[in-house]
């Protein structure tokens, strides 16, 4: 089933979220190639595409796994969490409707 991972960072967090991206986006190429994500991303802080130094407000992350505790279990050991980038992390079964 699919969950989406929903984040909240702490504010300014793009020194934190720089440090620990090498390893946050490495967890997600692992889901990438094992076929089990369906999309991922950061959430900017302002509306552009690229918010440079405004930085990012939290992320979205929805894939594939076995149950809501293996979901959660997965973005309980984010790098992100470690780093202090995340304020909150919400975890929920979701059912992808389109496209």
């Amino acid at each position: 089933m699919l969950y989406a991972v929903i984040s909240e960072d702490v504010e300014n967090s793009l020194p934190l979220r720089m440090k620990a991206r090498p390893a946050h986006l490495a967890r997600l190429e692992l889901l990438k190639s094992e076929g089990r994500l369906e999309m991922a991303g950061p959430c900017p802080a302002i509306d552009s595409s690229d918010p440079g130094e405004a930085g990012f407000t939290g992320s979205i992350v929805v894939a594939e796994f076995d149950s809501l505790e293996a979901a959660q279990s997965w973005a309980d050991n984010d790098p992100y969490i470690e780093a202090g980038v995340y304020k909150a992390v919400v975890v929920k079964p979701f059912k992808k409707v389109l496209p």
